[in-house]
């Protein structure tokens, strides 16, 4: 196992250094700069500030000095948050995205496979159509209208939450909520499929003919190959989830990963955005990696491959 683990890694590697390579030059190429959006500097000030900030270096040199300092784990100064480095900007956001990520994803996994078994059990009842509708219904709603109606009803009506900030646990209970429930949407759909598919094997068939009870069928012999799917989406949607939902933290202004990676772009702060686009490569990578080993672990002919 660990040897496989190793050589997948390895294999990524490329990939990860494809991405960190587009990224430093793609955003570089998009209009403006780091200091457009300051007062008119004299030109020779402005001109120290690049040099400060080796953005007068052609850009292969630029890159590879970054290449250097990342392999050191330093992204670098921040352009705007000049009291900063991008790294204590990045450590200083992600326990708050940690925190929304895992808590929402704590409550995606469980409520979707429970969900998504309950209509596989009952397929075509009513109980079935009204979980698929409101699951897809969950998909279809973005979050950014999701967001502003549970902090009016919630917020504002009914006054039990608070619709803003990181105060107290309260203040995460609407955004996690939030990030969950198209996640619940999406693991429920993926779930009622498989276990579809894997209720008209023979196994089960079998399962049945012996006098097995509806439930230990599902425990024992639909639930592992129903939760195969449902671990390749968790993957990335856990790294998406992680490095911080944009619209979310944008709306119930939460100091994570997202909303910096959103000032990051719209200031033009190169080495905070690459931070953020380098964590998530990261993570996706990772994430990848231990759902390739929790696939290998649940089912045994992927085990025994070399």
């Amino acid at each position: 196992m660990l040897t496989y683990a190793l050589r997948r890694l390895a294999g990524a590697l490329p990939t990860f250094l494809v991405i960190v390579a587009l990224s430093f030059f793609l955003i570089r190429l998009a209009p403006g700069g780091p200091f457009d959006q300051q007062r008119r500097l004299p030109p020779a000030i402005e001109a120290n500030l690049r040099r400060a900030y080796h953005l007068d270096e052609p850009l292969w040199l630029q890159f590879a000095r970054y290449a250097g300092r990342l392999l050191h784990g330093d992204f670098g100064p921040s352009f705007k948050y000049h009291d900063f480095t991008v790294t204590e900007l990045i450590w200083g956001g992600l326990p708050v995205s940690l925190t929304l990520g895992l808590g929402a994803i704590a409550i995606a996994a469980p409520a979707g496979v429970w969900l998504g078994l309950a209509a596989a059990m009952r397929r075509n009842s009513r109980l079935d159509h009204a979980a698929m509708t409101a699951a897809m219904t969950g998909i279809v709603v973005p979050s950014f209208v999701v967001a502003p109606l549970l902090s009016l009803a919630f917020g504002i009506y009914l006054g039990v939450l608070p619709v803003g900030g990181w105060r107290s646990w309260s203040s995460a209970v609407l955004p996690v909520v939030t990030l969950a429930l198209p996640q619940i949407a999406v693991i429920a759909r993926l779930t009622r499929a498989s276990a579809i598919e894997a209720l008209g094997s023979p196994f089960v068939r079998t399962a049945r003919a012996k006098g097995l009870p509806e439930r230990r069928i599902m425990l024992r012999h639909v639930l592992k190959p129903a939760l195969l799917p449902v671990l390749s989406y968790l993957g990335p949607a856990t790294a998406g989830i992680l490095t911080g939902s944009v619209v979310v933290e944008q709306i119930f202004g939460i100091p994570g990963v997202g909303r910096y990676f959103v000032q990051g772009s719209l200031n033009r702060d190169y080495t905070l955005v690459m931070g953020v686009v380098v964590l998530y490569a990261s993570l996706i990578i990772l994430l990848n990696l231990a759902v390739d080993l929790l696939y290998r672990a649940l089912d045994p002919k992927l085990a025994r491959v070399p």
